[in-house]
């Protein structure tokens, strides 16, 4: 298959900042008194900051007013950026960026398709802003993974058909996105858990286009 489109997730694809959230996450119900695990963070990979909320009070077995949700979803994202803020290009993922300079030099699109509301400020802190021909994030959908919004929004953008494109994903729910969006879709992490990608790789080092084309 010849690859015209690529839409990268951020989170566990580009940069590991899901230890980032599970820090802020787990300072949060700290404060409400009650044990947030890396097991219970697991379930909140790939989904909106306020159904990980949800899911966080769920894990505590509390429930509070939507003002009071807000202020708490507000007070996470206040921590978390503190860790982001710190960020340098060293936390890029192995292989990522020779396979991002790679896909630039062959004139393949490339595109974010990332839940983060932070995701822009993630990018200029890694500095990798300008390998991105366009970034959908949080802020330009309303509706989280599994919906394929976010995908479909990227492949607009980028104005090609969801069948030229390719998404790169470790979430069960950003893969869902990519198939019910009709897009191939390539699993970053255990086979086990993304079973339904179209293809799953362990990560990006010694993988480039050649071999992603060999496999769709």
């Amino acid at each position: 298959m010849k690859i015209k489109a690529c839409i990268f997730d951020l989170d566990g694809v580009i940069v590991d900042t899901a230890k980032y959230h599970f820090l802020a996450w787990k300072r949060l119900a700290d404060e409400l008194g009650f044990e947030f695990k890396p097991e219970h963070n697991e379930r909140l990979k790939g989904v909106s900051r306020v159904r990980s909320l949800e899911i966080l009070l769920e894990v505590g077995g509390l429930s509070f007013s939507n003002e009071e949700k807000e202020r708490m979803a507000t007070l996470k994202n206040e921590w978390y950026l503190e860790y982001i803020l710190r960020m340098k290009p060293d936390e890029i993922l192995p292989g990522v960026l020779p396979f991002l300079s790679e896909l630039r030099r062959a004139g393949v699109k490339i595109a974010l398709g990332s839940a983060s509301k932070n995701a822009p400020l993630i990018l200029q802190q890694v500095e990798i802003t300008d390998y991105f021909d366009v970034i959908i994030d949080g802020n330009k959908v309303s509706k989280a993974k599994p919906d394929p919004e976010v995908f479909l929004k990227a492949a607009e953008e980028l104005g090609f058909n969801p069948c030229d494109c390719v998404v790169f994903e470790d979430a069960e729910a950003g893969v869902e996105a990519a198939l019910s969006g009709n897009m191939c879709c390539v699993g970053v992490g255990s086979p086990l858990v993304l079973n339904r990608a179209t293809v799953v790789i362990s990560g990006f080092e010694s993988f480039n286009l050649a071999a992603l084309e060999a496999v769709l």
